[in-house]
């Protein structure tokens, strides 16, 4: 583990777990105030890095270039591949100061990539920046896609402001059969702090503008920011009284290797993201 403190917050990072953080904590008074779900960063709780795409890859791999790509599924239970392997494997602490640490992963392979990748972490007055790089090392080009995974906690008062335009539906397989307006589906539909649903949702939305805001009555405020990149974000969450759900802000829709929304680099390209989250106490 390597931690980072400013005063305000506390960063716990998991350099061997995917190069993940373990835990996000607000420094009120002498009380330790959880942002994320803390954890191990072994994949339930705090925010797991994911590279070279995010979320599920059907049909056994993609076609690219006229060339079909076989990709396994990586993760025990799941059927299809997913996340990539970035959060699979031990990162590289590269440095290291009381508010900033740099964690690097040269050996990137999954299917047809081959990469490299590069996280910073820092604090400022409290607040967390992570700003996330893959560069394609595959010897041909490739579509790469980029994303986060936190894991927030959830209250029975907890809400979610985050403006979109469309929600992409998905099947018994969690992939996408279809998308529709945000205002076709009300209970879905965060322009106004709202709720949670209390039942299962695990859906992509399009056309966010790249900033949330999640409250937890009495106790925390949470803003959200994500760089242009990260135009989508997936919401998680099964059920109300689950303690958590996840919000991922990530570059492309569910199954985009079977459609679009990818960044194509060229062997030796880069692409970079990054997520901002500041908190302030509520009353």
């Amino acid at each position: 583990m390597a931690e980072l403190r400013d005063g305000r917050a506390r960063l716990v990072l998991a350099p061997d777990k995917g190069g993940a953080i373990a835990r996000y904590d607000a420094l009120v008074g002498s009380a330790r105030v959880p942002l994320l779900r803390a954890g191990d960063g072994t994949g339930t709780s705090g925010c797991q890095l994911l590279v070279p795409w995010s979320n599920r890859i059907s049909g056994g791999g993609f076609t690219f270039d006229g060339l079909f790509h076989a990709i396994e599924p990586n993760v025990p239970g799941e059927t299809f591949p997913i996340h990539g392997d970035g959060f699979q494997k031990p990162w590289r602490l590269a440095s290291h100061t009381d508010t900033e640490a740099e964690l690097t992963l040269d050996d990137g392979a999954i299917g047809p990539y081959r990469y490299a990748a590069s996280v910073t972490y820092t604090l400022q007055d409290g607040a967390l920046e992570a700003r996330l790089i893959v560069e394609n090392r595959a010897g041909m080009r490739l579509p790469y896609g980029l994303g986060f995974h936190p894991w927030f906690p959830r209250g029975a008062r907890t809400t979610l402001e985050a403006k979109a335009e469309r929600v992409w539906l998905e099947d018994e397989r969690h992939l996408p059969v279809g998308v529709a307006p945000v205002a076709e589906h009300p209970w879905w539909d965060f322009s106004q702090t709202s709720l949670l649903p209390a039942g299962w949702v695990n859906n992509g939305f399009s056309g966010w503008d790249g900033h949330a805001t999640i409250v937890q009555p009495g106790r925390i405020s949470v803003s959200l920011t994500a760089s242009p990149t990260l135009d989508v974000y997936i919401l998680y969450s099964p059920s109300s009284d689950a303690g958590f759900f996840c919000f991922e802000p990530v570059s492309h829709p569910v199954g985009a290797h079977h459609g679009e929304g990818l960044t194509v680099l060229e062997h030796g390209q880069a692409m970079s993201a990054t997520m901002r989250l500041d908190w302030t106490v509520t009353d």
